[in-house]
């Protein structure tokens, strides 16, 4: 049974899971997992789903998906037993409930995001979507956090495109950061942190990358990572659970198209992206204050000593220089 620790020193939770140590790898080693277990025909070699985008007619665990969902075959947390908390000195101690699914994105083994149609992406997006609203019907469970690994580099095992989702019982130290920051802007303001930055970067446009009547995409003032974008949503929304029909749509395109153009200039780099999203519980405030957001983080660069010892990152790139290249006009103001 995994288990989490918090960290006295840093006020943050860590995971022990010795399951996460007994995955299989091809993209670590020069062997190759055959067949593999994302592609249709090998449904038997995963957990049974728990939900799938199919054809009409086709049955669980069977070809004829279009999006499919099981528990991950390791998991960093369980979904069986129950919350319990111990405390021993100055260690607190916590039993490692939680969720690991894996979402397989499409039935084609090789796609990336920039080659993915418009529409799977969307109903990768909708699988987001249900997700996130289902796994905050367990009140044990505080945080659910959607993110994709692509390339060795990022920490994906395997080369099928698919996402992750773990939801953990207490809400992540770097979330928790989110939160606090966004409701003392709030408290200060009367206004959401979020809904400006995305006003004043549009007034800017010196970091914009994309906008539309749904989206925004922006290199991040302080990027840590060459080409770091994030995606708002132009409408004000705490919880990636409450996305609309069109917004799907927008995200989809957004999300195409940004990965387009980086693959074309950073020649297909491994990357991450994460969706930040309002925890479980939540007061009007954190409804007002908070804004879900995409987190896009090309791994371009490596993280080393110095990173780790100060938690200052070094970016090669000004996120300024980096908007211009994705927006193609070599750096000039979009406005």
């Amino acid at each position: 049974m995994p288990e989490l620790r918090k960290d006295p020193l840093h006020e943050r939770w860590v995971i022990v899971s010795l399951e996460r140590g007994r995955r299989p790898s091809e993209l670590s080693s020069p062997r190759r997992v055959d067949p593999c277990p994302f592609c249709p025909g090998n449904e038997h070699l995963t957990p049974p789903e728990i939900a799938a985008d199919r054809e009409p007619g086709s049955l669980p665990n069977e070809p004829g998906w279009h999006v499919r969902v099981f528990p991950n075959k390791f998991p960093a947390l369980c979904i069986e037993g129950d919350l319990r908390w111990r405390k021993r000195d100055l260690f607190d101690q916590m039993e490692g409930v939680g969720a690991h699914e894996v979402i397989v994105e499409t039935p084609h083994h090789d796609l990336r995001t920039s080659e993915m149609p418009e529409e799977q992406l969307q109903r990768v997006i909708r699988m987001y979507r249900h997700r996130v609203a289902d796994l905050y019907r367990d009140p044990r469970l505080q945080y659910v956090l959607v993110f994709k690994n692509c390339g060795p580099q990022a920490g994906a095992s395997l080369q099928h495109p698919h996402s992750q989702v773990i939801a953990t019982p207490v809400v992540p130290h770097e979330v928790q950061e989110e939160l606090d920051s966004s409701r003392r802007y709030y408290q200060f303001t009367g206004r959401c942190l979020y809904c400006d930055l995305i006003e004043r970067e549009v007034e800017r446009g010196e970091r914009l990358v994309y906008r539309d009547e749904h989206f925004v995409a922006v290199t991040a003032f302080a990027a840590r990572f060459p080409f770091e974008t994030w995606i708002f949503p132009r409408a004000h929304r705490a919880c990636f659970a409450q996305i609309s029909e069109e917004e799907v749509a927008g995200l989809a395109h957004v999300l195409r198209t940004v990965w387009e153009r980086l693959d074309w200039i950073a020649d297909r780099p491994p990357y991450n992206y994460l969706i930040h999203t309002a925890p479980r519980e939540r007061d009007c405030m954190l409804e007002r204050s908070f804004h879900w957001h995409l987190e896009l983080i090309p791994r371009i660069t490596r993280t080393a000593g110095f990173e780790w010892g100060t938690g200052f990152f070094i970016n090669p790139i000004s996120p300024e220089e980096a908007a211009g290249l994705l927006r193609g006009d070599g750096g000039r103001a979009s406005r």
